[in-house]
């Protein structure tokens, strides 16, 4: 039987941040818990910041995941864009490390190749396939949740699968030493 695991997904923002809790069992992944902190009636971007981090703590007190996964930012049209989204990933990283909770970080392409198989796809087509895959209902105004499962979800499949080394590429060499058993000769 496979290790019972909690993995919460954040898709990082200064005015939205979308959070998703999932459980991993020997049957899959199950939904949690999701939703967003609404932060744009906040003026003070570090205020905002101290949000993010004592409320990623709280989740992380509640829920107690065995891993943190983040959405990494990507570079837009306006570096300040960047900035403020690596200042959101910051306070939630910080929150999870504080707590010794291991984080990883995976760029929007990486989470939707592998929820949707296709780096492009809309955030409508991520969620879509979010509650196909976890067998739920979502409203379609929790785009920036549904995109923190995502995370949460991908994160799950690059720990479960038997090819992926460090590098999170295909290595069939290291599949092969680690799993003897399964090579007909």
């Amino acid at each position: 039987m496979t290790k019972e695991t909690t993995i919460l997904g954040i898709d990082p923002g200064t005015n939205i941040l979308g959070y998703g809790i999932i459980r991993v069992d020997s049957t899959g992944p199950h939904y949690v818990n999701m939703g967003v902190f609404d932060l744009r009636k906040i003026s003070d971007p570090f205020e905002k910041l101290a949000n993010i981090f004592s409320g990623v703590g709280e989740l992380i007190e509640v829920h107690k995941p065995d891993s943190v996964a983040v959405e990494s930012p990507f570079y837009g049209k306006n570096a300040q864009v960047i900035l403020k989204l690596g200042r959101a990933q910051g306070a939630a990283l910080t929150a999870a490390v504080m707590r010794g909770v291991p984080v990883a970080e995976y760029a929007p392409r990486k989470a939707k190749i592998a929820i949707c198989g296709n780096g492009a796809a809309s955030k409508e087509q991520v969620s879509m396939m979010i509650q196909k895959t976890l067998k739920i209902d979502l409203d379609p105004k929790h785009l920036d949740a549904t995109d923190a499962l995502a995370i949460a979800l991908c994160h799950h499949y690059q720990m479960s699968n038997p090819l992926a080394g460090t590098s999170g590429k295909t290595d069939w060499k290291k599949f092969i030493e680690n799993n003897p058993d399964r090579i007909k000769k």
